[in-house]
């Protein structure tokens, strides 16, 4: 199983770093979790494409964590060669995200019909599942579980759990420890988590940054979560404020007060493997 960082980035725009997603090889199945921020370019930094997606998984509906699955959408469909649905999971309220993105689409995909008449001759087809707390199902021979997280007052936000062939790895997206993260974490062999350094947040006076520390997991409350699930490896993305070059080690630094396994963290397209 291969874990690829695609974009580590968070609302505050970055001119290295992509917003939230990344990308899970297993079994032959290529799966986005979270599409932010430029990630179709990081897709093909990755050496894959929309078009070659089994499915897109999302967290939850915070906009930096969807705010290109527009781009997915349209790079997925003009690559086509007949109609072909892009599958994507998410909780309740995506249908509703992405019957948007298709009604911005419409002169855009109005406009491509068109153009390409003898080509071109469907329109865009997303197939949305709205998963709940405790669901199950599978991406070809890849199974993955589905649970609740705490990020309110964003609600519902969900974890997934992906396993394939004895190996798991769990994306927790954004969000504060709770019970239910805990469990679905439980002997996974690694765990993907959103994180925020506390110290620097609280360096800059503005109420609206400050407000992000009730509901985002700082660098050590991820640790904490991995400690006492069992996880084998911690996996730190979406930084804030941004890491910047040289300071790794000292990220790194903060998680391994409580974790002492390996912990993996950089730029965007940073690629681990279980």
């Amino acid at each position: 199983m291969e874990i690829t960082l695609l974009g580590t980035g968070s609302p505050l725009p970055d001119p290295r770093r992509g917003g939230p997603a990344t990308l899970i090889r297993a079994g032959g199945q290529t799966i986005l979790v979270d599409a932010g921020r430029a990630v179709v370019m990081r897709l093909a930094g990755a050496g894959t494409l929309p078009v070659l997606l089994n499915a897109v998984l999302i967290t939850h509906l915070h906009s930096d964590h969807i705010t290109d699955l527009n781009d997915v959408i349209t790079s997925h469909w003009v690559m086509t060669g007949q109609e072909t649905p892009l599958v994507v999971y998410g909780p309740p309220g995506t249908q509703t995200v992405v019957d948007g993105i298709l009604m911005m689409l419409g002169p855009d995909i109005s406009y491509r019909l068109a153009h390409h008449t003898d080509t071109l001759t469907y329109k865009p087809k997303v197939v949305v599942t709205e998963v709940q707390p405790g669901a199950t199902f599978a991406i070809g021979n890849v199974q993955v579980k589905v649970a609740r997280t705490h990020h309110q007052p964003v609600e519902p936000t969900v974890a997934f759990r992906l396993e394939h062939d004895g190996k798991s790895v769990v994306l927790g997206g954004d969000g504060i420890p709770c019970d239910t993260l805990d469990e679905i974490c439980a002997g996974a062999d690694a765990y993907v988590q959103t994180v925020i350094r506390e110290d620097l947040v609280k360096l800059i006076n503005n109420k609206r940054f400050l407000d992000i520390l009730d509901y985002h997991s700082t660098v050590e409350q991820a640790a904490q979560t991995a400690t006492k699930a069992g996880v084998k490896k911690l996996i730190l993305t979406h930084y804030v404020p941004s890491m910047q070059p040289g300071q790794e080690d000292e990220w790194r630094a903060f998680a391994a007060k409580y974790f002492n396994g390996e912990i993996v963290l950089g730029d965007d397209l940073t690629t681990t493997t279980i």
